[in-house]
């Protein structure tokens, strides 16, 4: 009876809770799932074996080792494939660790195929590493962009100055897109034949008759050689007369002589009134030789007289010759004086 009664408490007790076994059971699924959808994307897969892509269960638990969200290549996958391109998620993988944009990539590819324009998935890669939006050269190539220079001044032989804006038309050189120049060195280039062919220019009414006469010398040049362009046209969108430079250089070179010969004077009249200095200072020091040998004559005559050498009457013949020739000098300029006028 003790048996029966324990039996009948063990099946009561089996019947009424939850059995262990299941619960770890339960909770094994329970991680496993958790795992699972942790580094497998089972969504993603679906996803591309629905759109008739066959992506592998390591594949996927690959990029999430690497730390590679899978929709940022499974995604451009999809849409490659429905497109009609023949990749697969390697070489996607491969760009996007390169650090290359899958997607810009993929749209580029696409872009290209629509327009029968051909190009290699290797060449768009390299392309997008190089720093070029591979998206948008295509969209050049199939739509030619126009490129406005800013205004150019140029100025032709007469000296008038003209200022010319252009309109550059340019289509995308795939071949040339990796290590061909960009934009800038276009724009430059031309530049460069507009102040070429207006320099080159007798008159600028030359160059305002003929406006294509520009366009015609830098198409000419080559100017798109070496660059990611290729020149379809060149218009001139305007053209203005500037300033008259040739004359403002003329008046620029008067007023430079006109100032080289004012300094000129200027040191030709400081040299003659260092002159006149000089002069003056020499006839007042031979004044003071006079004045000085003058002093010296009472003393000579005193010295004569007192040694015998000259008598009282050879003293004044002397003085008489002296008051004689004064008395002659005064009349003399009595005779030269201009007539007073009657009151």
């Amino acid at each position: 009876m003790f048996i029966s009664t324990a039996y009948a408490a063990g099946s009561g007790v089996s019947k009424g809770g939850p059995d262990p076994l299941l619960i770890v059971v339960i909770a094994v699924v329970v991680i496993l799932l958790l795992v699972l959808f942790r580094f497998i994307p089972v969504g993603m897969w679906i996803r591309s074996v629905a759109s008739g892509v066959h992506i592998s269960f390591r594949s996927l638990i690959g990029m999430k080792v690497r730390r590679i969200k899978p929709e940022k290549l499974v995604y451009p996958l999809i849409k490659a494939t429905k497109a009609g391109l023949e990749l697969n998620i390697t070489q996607l993988e491969t760009h996007y660790l390169a650090g290359g944009n899958v997607d810009r990539v993929i749209n580029a590819l696409i872009a290209a195929q629509r327009a029968n324009i051909p190009m290699a998935f290797e060449k768009a890669c390299a392309i997008d590493l190089a720093g070029r939006d591979v998206f948008e050269a295509v969209q050049m190539s199939v739509t030619p962009k126009v490129i406005e220079t800013p205004v150019v001044a140029a100025i032709a032989k007469d000296g008038i100055e003209l200022r010319a804006k252009a309109r550059v038309t340019v289509r995308t050189n795939i071949e040339r897109l990796v290590g061909g120049a960009g934009e800038e060195t276009v724009i430059a280039r031309v530049g460069e034949g507009i102040v070429t062919t207006v320099g080159s220019a007798e008159t600028h009414k030359q160059v305002l008759e003929n406006p294509d006469l520009i366009s015609r010398t830098v198409l000419s040049k080559g100017l798109d050689a070496g660059t990611a362009f290729e020149i379809l046209s060149i218009d001139i969108a305007d053209v203005d007369v500037g300033r008259n430079i040739g004359a403002q250089l003329q008046m620029d070179q008067a007023e430079a002589d006109r100032r080289i010969a004012q300094a000129k004077a200027e040191e030709r009249r400081a040299m003659a009134v260092a002159h006149e200095q000089e002069m003056k200072a020499s006839v007042q020091e031979m004044r003071a030789k006079v004045v000085e040998a003058e002093a010296e004559v009472p003393k000579a005559m005193a010295t004569a007289l007192r040694d015998g050498k000259m008598g009282v009457l050879d003293y004044y013949q002397m003085k008489n010759t002296i008051a004689d020739t004064e008395m002659r000098e005064s009349i003399a300029k009595a005779s030269t004086a201009p007539a007073q006028p009657n009151a």
